[in-house]
């Protein structure tokens, strides 16, 4: 799949940012399956700083076995998604004004992600790779939350967005958490809906562990 094939294309759902709501296992989108799970990393700053910083480098997606390509700049600014007619028909992409994002590099130069950005994830599933084109539709960047949320675009075998944050709470423990919503992108991947829930459970598992102290010991 060329780049051009997906830059330019909206999200496949239409419940864009629904993983910000924290109640979302209990209200997820109708016909859509949520997922929230989440795991201890440590505690202070220096652990935050650590774990926020691998996040924002796709840390979560490759240290999960995921190759993550084609990856594209993009605006810097959040994603809206679609503004539709009454009879449900597209019309064209939602706006808002803001200020551009800027690029952030870590210490190597991997650009941080940011919104607007487009990737091509490499999902290995026994001897072949699944293709996922996914897009950031926000990111947050505050004092102590640090994160990023992708849609899935055309071709990517779900239909959903997931969240991947570090928090640096209150008792000052860090945790990462997994939030989603998701479901078959079409006919086919419903027929083998077991099978992807299978892998979808795998990965969730390897998402928990990328980010964690102990794997790297």
């Amino acid at each position: 799949m060329r780049r051009s094939t997906f830059t330019d294309q909206p999200v496949t759902y239409g419940a864009v940012g629904g993983t910000q709501a924290s109640d979302l296992l209990y209200y997820p989108p109708k016909g859509y399956k949520p997922l929230e799970r989440s795991i201890r990393l440590g505690s202070g700053d220096a652990r935050f700083d650590t774990a926020a910083t691998a996040l924002m480098a796709w840390g979560v997606q490759r240290g999960s076995g995921i190759l993550v390509t084609d990856v594209r700049e993009g605006t810097g600014v959040q994603y809206e998604g679609i503004e539709f007619n009454p009879d449900g028909s597209p019309v064209r992409m939602r706006t808002r004004e803001q200020e551009p994002e800027e690029h952030v590099f870590t210490d190597d130069g991997t650009p941080f992600v940011r919104n607007g950005m487009t990737a091509l994830l490499k999902v290995p599933f026994g001897p072949f790779k699944v293709s996922a084109p996914v897009r950031v539709v926000y990111v947050i960047d505050e004092p102590f939350r640090k994160g990023f949320a992708y849609g899935t675009l055309h071709g990517h075998p779900e239909s959903g967005e997931e969240l991947f944050m570090v928090e640096h709470r209150d008792d000052d423990t860090v945790w990462f958490v997994l939030r989603a919503f998701s479901r078959p992108s079409n006919a086919f991947y419903r027929l083998g809906s077991p099978v992807l829930g299978m892998v979808q459970r795998r990965y969730t598992n390897r998402y928990l562990r990328a980010l964690h102290p102990a794997r790297s010991a």
